[in-house]
């Protein structure tokens, strides 16, 4: 048996020399953050990401009683060279520092220095339903109703406070640890003075602005509830109601109200859309009557959603929630027993530090109860026909194939190699990937592959092309039949005849991890999500003399470069690679900006080998152990 050395995603500090780089491309930025009048410091850690004049860092208080992380906007003083830039800034520190809600980015202080202003912030980890869209692309009605419930709540807040927020979109609505709604962004918000007071400013983004806006006839709370009723149309379609290929085009269609709503949608969501985005802003339902729209009750609201919804679609196994649930294909909507000794193939030190991957927080809730084994269907398109895993993997490597063939085209690339400090100007930690394989353990020889998540959840790959995984709670368990077809059961439960061998033989890939590999976080107490949750898993691997390649049907591509021991990690739907160097630093870039800002000699060449690979796979057949089989003709050429 051969096998891997670990990723890591465990808590550990952010790499100092990432975090140092970062700063160096921003020169006013210290690496300790002084609050002159309370004499608190903090120390400036990992880079959250960049948006407007502002740049963003997690932080740390240097007093020992606060060990909290938070979030630090910052603002350089040298950017702020209008009045009405100042004013705004002063207006949504005003704003924003005087709110409390539940589902609220929290407040925490404001200060300044010579060269800059800082905003301290509520950190919310799982980044917002922006990151979420573009992975999943629609989510399911039951996770709709739960993050509206939670968004109509903050607005509702907003609105007895008399404040319009006036820029409600997916980006701006943030997700903590626990996945909970937090509104931020409060730099468009206003606060209305008097009853009646209509205000003039157009502002927004343009796929969320109301009509009453374009048409600079003043406007209200009205506006929001607008926002929201885009909000919840691409949450459950897949894009935005407006949408086109240019701003004029769009600015037209919200004149004159031009939508659809697919058909396949439910019929009582299509109306709660519908009602928000009335043309006359009288006709819209306040944000205090909305909990009573039919929507929220079309099913009882879930209490909490597992990780997993952020990349993959949940369990709704239930009879009532099958009924409500979505058409989970985007196109629908959108156009065996033997004791184990294996070799390492690696040393077993090989530790990465992820420099801006978010952490996982553990809760402490133990789920209420251990729901039955459920059966549940393969995935269906919208003629009801079985879409193969197969297939959509296909559709997933045709695209990340094309993304890269096109990045590596570029002028930029073409024009030759730039250095690492240029190269950070394509970091965008927030395409951080949710889940990548963190260890392997080769026995296809006799039984299959076995691997371990970033969040220590721990799968099989069979050799009968059937796959297993364990949830990091050491409680649910998946299991995919080779028709696709998934079973869910409880790990306290005996297991259906036909995997009881194979529940030994993941134990033993476990166990085996456990005592020869490095640990890559702690184990999750069982929390009530659980019970929803479906984790994605390996459905492809092949290796190289050069790298091992494997695949998850969440679309996630992994190499392993077995010389240097670096990693690329390839997201199609965040069009995103995440790159741990030989120092094991974990950063993350965006296919797009790396066209703009250029790549390293490194990069440029795993790109290119993870191209051949991807060429590879799709000229390839599977082979009944999940290997890839390619033709003898294709041989890898990497350096």
């Amino acid at each position: 048996m051969k096998a891997a050395m670990p990723i890591t995603s465990k808590a550990v500090p952010a790499n100092a020399d990432a975090a140092a780089a970062q700063r160096a491309k921003n020169p006013t930025i210290p690496a300790v953050i002084v609050n002159s009048q309370s004499r608190i410091s903090y120390n400036c850690g990992k880079f959250l990401g960049k948006g407007g004049f502002a740049f963003c860092y997690e932080v740390t208080s240097s007093d020992a009683s606060d060990c909290r992380t938070l979030a630090c906007k910052i603002v350089s003083k040298k950017l702020l060279v209008k009045d009405s830039q100042k004013e705004k800034m002063i207006q949504e520190i005003e704003i924003h520092r005087k709110l409390s809600h539940e589902h609220l980015v929290k407040f925490y202080d404001s200060f300044a220095d010579q060269e800059n202003m800082y905003i301290l912030l509520e950190l919310c980890s799982r980044r917002s339903l922006m990151e979420l869209h573009r992975r999943r692309k629609l989510v399911t009605v039951p996770e709709a109703q739960y993050f509206m419930r939670q968004i109509v709540s903050g607005c509702q807040y907003l609105h007895s406070n008399k404040i319009i927020h006036r820029d409600l979109k997916l980006g701006n609505v943030f997700l903590n640890s626990k996945l909970w709604v937090k509104i931020g962004d409060f730099g468009l918000a206003t606060q209305v003075n008097r009853d009646g007071e209509q205000k003039k400013t157009m502002c927004g983004t343009p796929n969320y602005l109301a009509p009453e806006v374009l048409n600079k006839q003043g406007h209200s709370f009205e506006v929001d509830v607008w926002s929201l009723g885009c909000i919840l149309y691409t949450l459950v379609v897949g894009r935005p109601p407006f949408e086109s290929p240019s701003l004029k085009e769009t600015y037209v269609r919200i004149k004159n109200n031009n939508f659809k709503i697919p058909s396949s949608l439910n019929p009582v969501v299509a109306a709660f859309i519908r009602s928000m985005l009335q043309s006359q802003p009288q006709l819209r339902p306040s944000v205090f009557a909305m909990p009573h729209d039919p929507f929220f009750s079309l099913q009882p609201i879930l209490p909490s959603l597992p990780e997993s919804v952020l990349t993959v679609t949940p369990r709704l196994d239930d009879p009532a929630r099958q009924a409500l649930r979505n058409i989970r294909n985007t196109s629908a909507i959108a156009a065996e027993d033997e004791e184990m000794r294996p070799q390492e193939q690696q040393e077993k030190k090989d530790q990465v530090r992820p420099t801006n991957a978010a952490g996982k927080a553990g809760l402490s809730e133990a789920a209420s109860n251990n729901p039955p084994a459920v059966v549940l269907q393969p995935r269906e398109n919208s003629n009801g026909q079985l879409l193969p895993s197969r297939q959509t993997d296909k559709v997933n490597q045709q695209m990340l194939f094309e993304q890269l063939a096109t990045l590596l085209a570029s002028p930029t690339a073409q024009a030759g190699p730039v250095s690492k400090e240029q190269m950070s100007d394509a970091e965008d930690p927030a395409s951080t990937p949710i889940y990548w394989v963190g260890k392997w353990v080769d026995y296809s020889d006799k039984y299959g592959l076995g691997y371990q998540l970033c969040d220590n959840s721990v799968g099989v790959l069979f050799n009968d092309c059937t796959k297993l995984i364990l949830s990091a709670n050491q409680q649910n368990i998946q299991y995919y039949k080779r028709d696709n077809r998934e079973l869910f059961f409880n790990k306290n439960e005996a297991p259906p005849a036909e995997l009881q061998k194979k529940m030994l033989l993941l134990e033993y890939f476990r166990t085996y991890m456990m005592e020869h590999l490095l640990t890559t976080g702690q184990d999750m107490a069982p929390k009530e999500s659980d019970k929803f949750a479906r984790l994605p898993v390996l459905s492809a691997w092949f290796r190289t003399k050069h790298a091992m390649v494997m695949y998850l049907n969440n679309g996630i591509l992994q190499l392993n470069f077995f010389k240097d021991h670096t990693k690329i990690i390839l997201c199609p739907n965040m069009e995103a690679v995440s790159y741990i160097d030989e120092k094991r630093v974990f950063t993350t870039y965006r296919f797009r900006l790396l066209a703009i800002h250029g790549m390293t000699a490194a990069l440029t060449e795993r790109l290119n080998f993870a191209k051949e690979m991807l060429d590879r796979m799709l000229r390839a057949e599977l082979c009944g152990n999940g290997r890839v089989k390619a033709p003898d003709a294709l041989i890898p050429t990497a350096k």
